[in-house]
């Protein structure tokens, strides 16, 4: 397959979290464009999971606990279920940065890492990636988020998060993305 060749390319915008380029290109199939692209480093999603209490209160495989946070966001104007999550920062690894975002956000700890999912969040102008871990075996601590974040941590039974997500009470897609992972692919663990 070809790829696209850059004639130019010019930042237009640089803020702490991403900026924008305008790019001159010619894709593969030969025509020139122009690409405004929002470049980010990626960003990491922690599917925490008690699987050892479970939505019954005994050790429950088939209806696993989720570890989920609400938070209010400006972007949408509301408060939103969703897992921990957060950008990748300078010279940190996805895994280094996955249990640096779970300790900042809820303060837990896990003692079982293993990246799950990496896709791709909003590939038409966003180059922004999200790698997904499953952590288990979790260690409460304390949180330390940050300044601006106000985050309410909750465990969930998996039946529930389900129904959330049916429902669109969970509308974030990281979110939706770990959730039906882990309905698929978690009897395996």
């Amino acid at each position: 397959m070809r790829s696209a060749r850059v004639l130019s390319s010019r930042e237009v915008y640089r803020g702490p979290v991403f900026w924008v380029t305008s790019d001159r290109v010619v894709e593969p199939g030969g025509i020139e464009v122009r690409r405004d692209i929002v470049r980010h480093p990626g960003s990491v999603v922690v599917l925490a999971v008690d699987d050892t209490r479970g939505g019954n209160g005994a050790g429950n495989r088939k209806d696993p606990l989720i570890l989920l946070e609400v938070q209010f966001r400006y972007t949408v104007g509301k408060k939103i279920w969703e897992l921990p999550a957060g950008r990748i920062d300078p010279g940190e690894t996805e895994l280094v940065g996955a249990k640096r975002e779970l300790l900042e956000e809820t303060g837990f700890t896990a003692t079982s890492w293993k990246r799950i999912l990496k896709f791709h969040a909003s590939p038409g102008f966003l180059s922004e990636t999200m790698a997904v871990f499953l952590a288990r075996g979790l260690k409460a601590g304390i949180a330390q988020p940050e300044a601006d974040e106000v985050i309410d941590v909750r465990f969930v039974p998996l039946s529930k998060a389900l129904k959330m997500v049916k429902t669109g009470q969970i509308g974030d897609a990281k979110t939706i993305c770990g959730v039906l992972w882990l309905k698929q692919y978690g009897r395996n663990l």
